[in-house]
Parts: C-alpha cells; structure tokens; sequence
C-alpha cells in the first residue's frame, strides 16, 4: 500500500485536507480533536515548521493517508526538544504507514536541528493522548521512552462558582492589544522553570495564542497594583470545531503562569475563579486546561482546588539522538 500512495512535503494549500484527516482519525481515536479547514492552516503557517525540510505526507488521490511534520524551538540551551506531530487515517493503518512517518520525522528533525541549534542535544519529542491505539508500541519500537505525562482536566460550568475574590494589592484587568506584550512577557518568565518550555517570540505567539481561536474575553492579566507590574495571567482558547462535534462549548484555558516570586499567594486561583465566572456569564459549557503531572509550581493541586478533574492523561515521549550534539 505505501507504494501506491504519493508522497510529498505538506504545503499551506494542504489545510482541508489535514483538516479531513485529523477529523476522520478523531471518529475512531475519540481524544476530543476536532478541526476545522482555518484550524490546520494555523499550524501549517507556523513560523517555525519548515514545511519544505521538515514534514511529509502520503496522499491517496485527493486524500491524505498520513502526515508528519516537524516543529522546532525558535532558541535552546543544552537540549534542542523538537516536537514530531502526525497521524494516519483509520483506513490506512497496520499498513508501515505509520512506521514510515516517525522514521522520517526523526530524519528531518536532524535536519533542522542541524541548521539552527547545532551546538544543542537534540531530544525528538511526541505528545499524544496515552489511549490511542498502537501509538505506544510504534514509539518503542523506534526507540522513544515515555518520559513525562500531563493531564487534562475539566470542570462543568453551570454551577455556584463562589466569590470570585482577587487577593489585596492586586487587579484584573482583561486582554487588549495594549497589554498583549505583558501577557506575553510573564507567560515567559513564568514558564522559565516548566520543563521543556522555551521563550516565545511574537512571531510564535500571534501563531499559537492570539490566533482565531483566541478569546480575549475570557483572557486576564493579574497586576500589583502598587507597582503596576503583571504577576500572572490566564489564555483562553476556543474551539469552534469541537463544539460542531460535541455540541459543549469549551473554554480551554491554554496559559495560566504565575511569576516566581508570587507563586503561592492566591494569583493563579483569583486569574481562574475570574476567568470560569467569565466564561459561564458568556455561556460557555466546561471549562478545561492541561497539566503538567510534576509541575514544579504545584499546579495540579491549584488547578484541583479549583474544582478540576483529570479526564484523560497524555504521554510525552522522548528519543535522544546520539551525536547530535557533536
């Protein structure tokens, strides 16, 4: 079968067609991933996705079959981790497909990782959702070992959400343009600690955040008011695809970071007791966020104390190249 498929590097014309696959592997892998035609040219213009040198996908006719593609950070230290994503129509697995994709995807990570983090250890990374069939085996065999999971967690809106509560000295005030750069600034330095988080440039981030599926509305940024520094914020994004699907409206808090220095004093649950009364007040459904299990500011039991509930555990799986660095 893989020899009758046409391969070739995904382009930015590709966006329905990733759309209709992505679509296609949810009927059957149920993570709660739907997409729309708009969603999947975000990721195909990422600014740092070489779509030339880094992704490949097998086409069926007019059908993709399979993809991956290769995102690599815009700077790194000692480690370079870059992010290896694909998938492969429920009709073309059991088939190599799938063998034949990570296999090219750690190639072209070496690709990459050479033209623009050379001097750093280059660490491919894979995250998905641990209940999709076959995925583990397929990473063992190709030499990933599971070396970190996260969690969804999710908290049906409806309900008392109590006093919502800010903590003295501080305010909240919710996105604009005006303070899109303060957003920013903590999210960086309040993830400087998270384990395999890198700054995001502007460019990344008009990408990954302040993109279509952004809802600024429910977005807020917490700041002392002494000083008027921001200590904290909170993303919320928004899936339209999903809701065409499910029929729940979900309010999925991307980012919440806290600074350092003002961890510990109630910043994190004043920015989510606001943002769920927000949210349920512009009829969201749910509202959910993912964790990182061994954060190391505490959040799981934040995130818990505010009424969330795990609901499905996501596996972050590792391959370190051997002389990458050299």
């Amino acid at each position: 079968m893989r020899d009758t498929l046409t391969w070739r590097p995904l382009t930015r014309e590709d966006a329905e067609a990733s759309a209709d696959l992505l679509n296609a592997m949810e009927t059957v892998d149920g993570i709660g991933e739907n997409y729309t035609e708009e969603d999947t040219l975000q990721e195909l213009i990422d600014p740092y996705a070489d779509l030339d040198r880094a992704s490949l996908a097998a086409f069926d006719g007019d059908m993709m079959a399979g993809y991956m593609k290769i995102r690599f950070k815009p700077s790194a230290e000692e480690v370079h981790r870059v992010f290896l994503d694909g998938g492969v129509h429920p009709g073309y697995r059991r088939q190599g497909l799938g063998t034949a994709l990570v296999d090219a995807g750690v190639e072209a990570a070496e690709v990459v990782h050479a033209l623009h983090h050379p001097a750093s250890k280059l660490v491919v990374d894979v995250n998905r959702p641990e209940r999709i069939a076959g995925l583990a085996e397929l990473l063992r065999s190709r030499g990933f070992a599971a070396v970190r999971y996260f969690q969804r967690m999710e908290q049906p809106l409806g309900g008392s959400l109590g006093d919502v509560g800010i903590p003295d000295g501080f305010r909240i005030e919710p996105w604009s343009e005006r303070n899109d750069e303060d957003f920013r600034g903590v999210r960086n330095e309040a993830y400087r600690d998270y384990w395999g988080a890198v700054p995001m440039p502007v460019d990344l981030w008009k990408n990954k955040i302040t993109n279509q599926t952004f809802r600024p509305e429910v977005s807020f940024l917490l700041r002392e008011e002494a000083t008027g520094a921001p200590v904290g914020m909170l993303v919320t994004m928004f899936w339209e695809a999903d809701t065409e699907a499910t029929g729940v409206r979900d309010a999925h808090f991307m980012l919440v970071g806290t600074l350092r220095g003002h961890r510990r004093q109630g910043v994190a649950g004043a920015l989510m007791r606001h943002a769920l009364r927000a949210a349920a007040e512009q009829g969201y459904h749910r509202a959910s966020l993912n964790v990182d299990s061994a954060s190391p500011s505490g959040a799981f039991g934040v995130f818990e104390k505010a009424g969330f509930a795990p609901t499905m555990r996501y596996v972050r799986w590792a391959l370190e190249i051997q002389g990458a660095d050299t």
